[in-house]
């Protein structure tokens, strides 16, 4: 297992030792004694898995709010996505700065999003089906996102009208956040 620095400190791109042949493929996407060798705590305590059926489908940017801030380990089982993460971290030198990735099924990378951070992604082929695994439970009073087009951020996004949900289209500007991290 490989991991990868980013522009962010403690977020991390993860490239698993990949093990193919005629049959298929073997990898291990989570091994707490490598993330624990490279530094990387977080004990993880709920997967969720989703599935977007059409292309341009966007969710994101998506966090929650104090004490229930999570990490996570994210990555594409079926399909591609252009996955984002923004650091909502006050203090950090990178704060409102954003990254993006090509995740994919095929080139088998995914992302350590560390607590303070925003994160979505865009489907970028049909019947994508998407995996993360959380450091805390999802709350739902805990939820908060900001938008995808907040023209503060700039995100440059692989497409002009994505498919949201109704909240996600509701979601607000990262300049209104009162930033809890």
């Amino acid at each position: 297992m490989e991991f990868i620095e980013t522009k962010f400190k403690d977020a991390w791109l993860i490239e698993p030792k990949v093990f193919q042949d005629e049959r298929g493929f073997f990898l291990e996407p989570y091994s707490k004694r490598k993330f624990l060798e490279a530094e990387i705590e977080a004990d993880f305590v709920q997967d969720n898995h989703s599935l977007s059926t059409k292309t341009g489908v966007l969710r994101g940017l998506h966090f929650q709010n104090p004490p229930h801030t999570q990490a996570k380990l994210v990555r594409v089982t079926k399909g591609k996505v252009y996955d984002v993460i923004v650091d909502l971290r006050k203090n950090s030198e990178t704060y409102g700065k954003w990254q993006g990735f090509k995740l994919s099924n095929e080139n088998f990378q995914m992302l350590f999003v560390p607590r303070g951070f925003a994160h979505g992604f865009l489907t970028l082929e049909d019947n994508t089906e998407f995996e993360y695994k959380c450091d805390n439970f999802y709350e739902p009073s805990a939820e908060s996102g900001i938008i995808w087009n907040d023209p503060d951020l700039n995100i440059n996004w692989p497409i002009e009208n994505p498919v949201l949900s109704e909240k996600d289209a509701q979601l607000g500007f990262l300049k209104n956040l009162k930033s809890p991290f």
